[in-house]
């Protein structure tokens, strides 16, 4: 245990020194900690800490805690290293490497619900932009003033479909990415809207506008509903505090009652 200490100490020392600089190390082996970074990753981050961080340095340290507690743990077996430690420490580095995305996914798919709710009001703002512009411009415009979840996903279904792609995969890559409801319908009304001539575009628009006034009202239920569960939820912690403050009272007087007699 104080061989452990120690070697945390001079570790500790080494590295505030510059000595032993992580920074350096982490830069120089870029192209490889890359590999191991995951095709989401990117989206994921954005989606709770917003387009004004820096996945980078996120990244970094992610992997500098990684090697640190990697190392720290080989530390431990330093006397007695065997095959079956390196494998452990192989583990250990893994499982410090996974938690921070395991939490971020953890965090996106808590938040799913709201971005259900906000999907319907987006997609009426877009509608409006679509009845003077085509959809892909349209799309391109929204992008500013849509929810900030959804402007990782839209760059990507725009650059896509700027580059040529023609088909409905950026719509679907898109809806896969914001798996809640009626996105894959929506989606697919909004790349048929996207292409034919512009006599059945009048058609189509109505039938989004249609669609997407359905999903404002469902969202309105979900909202109101959740604000009248939670309203029960607030009457019936009042009642039960109530009951129990009016029992508590009753008690503590009958005993009152009893010692007097």
């Amino acid at each position: 245990m104080e061989i452990f200490i120690v070697i945390i100490i001079i570790i500790g020392t080494l590295s505030y020194n510059k000595t032993i600089d992580f920074k350096r190390f982490l830069i120089d082996n870029d192209n490889l900690f890359k590999l191991l970074k995951e095709d989401n990753y990117e989206f994921l981050v954005r989606s709770k800490y917003g387009d004004n961080v820096d996945i980078d340095v996120l990244f970094q340290k992610r992997i500098s805690n990684a090697v640190l507690v990697a190392i720290l743990f080989m530390v431990l077996f330093l006397n007695k290293f065997s095959v079956l430690d390196v494998v452990l420490v192989i583990v250990v580095f893994f499982g410090m490497y996974k938690l921070p995305y395991t939490q971020l996914n953890s965090h996106y798919k808590k938040h799913l619900h709201e971005i259900d709710l906000m999907l319907p009001y987006y997609l009426k703002g877009l509608e409006i932009l679509i009845q003077h512009y085509t959809v892909p411009v349209a799309l391109g415009k929204s992008i500013d003033d849509a929810p900030e979840v959804f402007r990782a996903g839209l760059r990507k279904m725009v650059e896509r479909i700027n580059a040529g792609d023609s088909t409905v995969d950026p719509y679907m890559e898109f809806a896969n990415t914001y798996p809640v409801r009626d996105s894959m319908r929506m989606m697919r009304l909004l790349y048929r809207l996207g292409i034919g001539s512009q006599e059945r575009k009048q058609d189509r628009l109505m039938m989004f506008s249609r669609s997407v006034s359905n999903l404002q009202n469902k969202a309105r239920e979900v909202k109101y509903k959740e604000r009248l569960d939670k309203m029960e939820s607030k009457t019936i912690t009042m009642l039960v505090c109530t009951g129990a403050g009016v029992m508590v009272i009753l008690i503590i007087a009958m005993l009152n009652m009893f010692s007097i007699s």
